[in-house]
């Protein structure tokens, strides 16, 4: 998920915008959030049981912002993420949601503070189906509590760097790798891919180093060194090198905006 960093001063309120993943499991069906039946069956992927241990970056960088009981209610905002993103969430959001037609068979890749989800999860419509796979077990109940007026989208606690995937017509994956060390970047990367069936894509979102005249510059850089330990392997690497060969096989397309802040990246599988 997303760096809080530009708020940070403030408190520690605003920090990422996207929970994690990790974690080994056995497979296990995604059930719909509601009474009502989805109108596709949903992806299978691995789950983990409730209780199972966060990856150890994740416990040791960002317990406080994504499994701490007491700030993850108050984080979980769109004003924060607005804030974080420097007024920027609804455009980005917009970006990346616009990528994905209504009936199709979507897997965002971990959860999203804000109401992105719920906007993806319009976009599909009830033709289309949506699948969030989360590492940490507080971020998976309260993005299904989100989730829960829309029948079509499910929710499973899953390691996204692991597990083998179901073959979706879509991911979207918004502001999570700059949260991860550098090879779980990598791995994330190649997996998502291996998950999209023939015509489809992967959206991914992200920080870019931006333009050297930025005027928000030397505060991204001092948010990347001191609050973001993972970022700056994001921003010295594109995200088609991250995928290495298992990109062969798409077509890449990137651009940035605010000036290069940020990041779309687009790989559409041959």
């Amino acid at each position: 998920m997303l760096a809080l960093a530009s708020c940070h001063a403030a408190s520690r309120a605003c920090s990422k915008i996207s929970a994690r993943v990790g974690v080994r499991g056995r497979l296990l069906r995604c059930s719909s959030n509601s009474a009502a039946a989805p109108a596709q069956a949903p992806i299978e992927a691995a789950a983990r049981t409730s209780g199972g241990s966060p990856p150890e970056y994740l416990l040791r960088v960002y317990q406080w912002a994504y499994l701490n009981p007491a700030n993850v209610p108050f984080l979980d905002h769109h004003l924060v993420v607005n804030a974080i993103l420097w007024g920027n969430a609804d455009r980005l959001m917009d970006s990346a949601v616009a990528e994905f037609a209504p009936g199709m068979r979507v897997l965002q890749a971990a959860a999203v503070y804000g109401n992105f989800s719920e906007r993806l999860a319009r976009q599909l419509g009830e033709a289309g189906q949506l699948t969030v796979i989360d590492v940490a077990d507080i971020q998976v109940q309260r993005t299904r509590e989100k989730l829960a007026p829309y029948p079509w989208a499910c929710v499973k606690q899953g390691d996204l760097s692991e597990t083998a995937l179901e073959p979706v017509e879509g991911v979207c994956c918004f502001f999570l790798l700059h949260e991860m060390p550098s090879e779980v970047q990598r791995r994330v990367v190649q997996n998502l891919l291996s998950a999209v069936a023939p015509g489809g894509h992967v959206v991914f979102v992200d920080y870019h180093r931006p333009h050297p005249l930025h005027p928000l510059r030397p505060i991204m850089s001092g948010v990347f060194r001191h609050l973001e330990p993972f970022a700056e392997s994001l921003l010295d690497t594109s995200i088609r090198d991250l995928a290495g060969d298992a990109g062969d096989g798409f077509t890449w397309s990137h651009e940035t905006s605010f000036g290069g802040l940020y990041q779309k990246v687009v790989a559409r599988k041959r």
